[in-house]
């Protein structure tokens, strides 16, 4: 069959998949790709959010997995509000791009990681917009953030994000890679929806994650759950969600 105004024959798109991984596998393809980007150069790895909190048990140590892979010669640098352990430069990465330039350096970076920090910005898309910035062309952005999570104010809590929301954020990305994960301490499972090897970011596949996430309960169920609460809940809702980050790996284009 061909496509309409005589062009060549249209491509049947691949079936979609839901594909298991876990988030330990997802960052050594991360880091994978860094090392084909930057070959021979040593990397210059900006985290945002680097102070080590005491609820982020799960959270990777960025600055010791970079040293690993690729030795002293690369650099590291730890961005917080706050001064701390794993702090080199203390900012806001919502600042002014003028102010950030002056605290990071003119020097761009080949890899910009923000997990869990863009939910606590009062301007998460002015975040955004620094993160692509301070990369290089061609640099890689690992953001996770959370699509459902309880409340957790440290030091506030504004914003739950979805895939295509952090897709409208960062516009000057284009998406490599995406998948969900959990929060469960010592449960590193992650899930990609792909098609024909690439992640599926069409809105169409909005059904198959909410079907996949999900869980609707009936009254009595309801009721049950609730009633095992150590402390009162109120049965505001049937349906539920667990906790849920949505994470996407970013290349900045030329």
């Amino acid at each position: 069959m061909k496509a309409a105004g005589g062009g060549a024959p249209s491509e049947p798109r691949g079936e979609l998949r839901v594909v298991g991984t876990s988030v330990g596998r997802e960052v050594e393809l991360l880091l994978d790709r860094l090392a084909g980007q930057v070959g021979r150069r040593a990397p210059r790895v900006l985290q945002v959010g680097s102070r080590p909190q005491l609820s982020d048990r799960n959270e990777r140590n960025w600055r010791n997995l970079i040293a690993q892979r690729f030795g002293k010669r690369a650099r590291f640098v730890g961005l917080d509000l706050l001064e701390g352990a794993n702090v080199d430069v203390m900012g806001d990465i919502c600042s002014s791009p003028r102010t950030l330039k002056t605290k990071l350096g003119e020097d761009p970076f080949d890899l910009v990681v923000c997990c869990h920090v863009l939910e606590h910005t009062r301007h998460p898309a002015r975040a955004a917009g620094n993160i692509e910035r301070v990369l290089r062309p061609g640099g890689l952005a690992y953001v996770a953030t959370p699509w459902s999570q309880a409340f957790h104010a440290t030091p506030d809590d504004y914003w739950r994000f979805s895939v295509r929301g952090l897709m409208l954020m960062f516009g000057r990305l284009e998406i490599v890679s995406s998948f969900y994960s959990g929060g469960d301490v010592g449960l590193d499972v992650a899930y990609r929806v792909m098609r024909d090897g690439r992640p599926e970011l069409d809105t169409r596949a909005g059904a198959v994650e909410q079907g996949l996430f999900q869980l609707v309960l009936d009254h009595e169920d309801n009721r049950a759950v609730l009633a095992r609460q150590a402390t009162e809940r109120l049965p505001v809702s049937r349906t539920y969600l667990p906790t849920l980050f949505v994470n996407i790996i970013g290349q900045r284009r030329a």
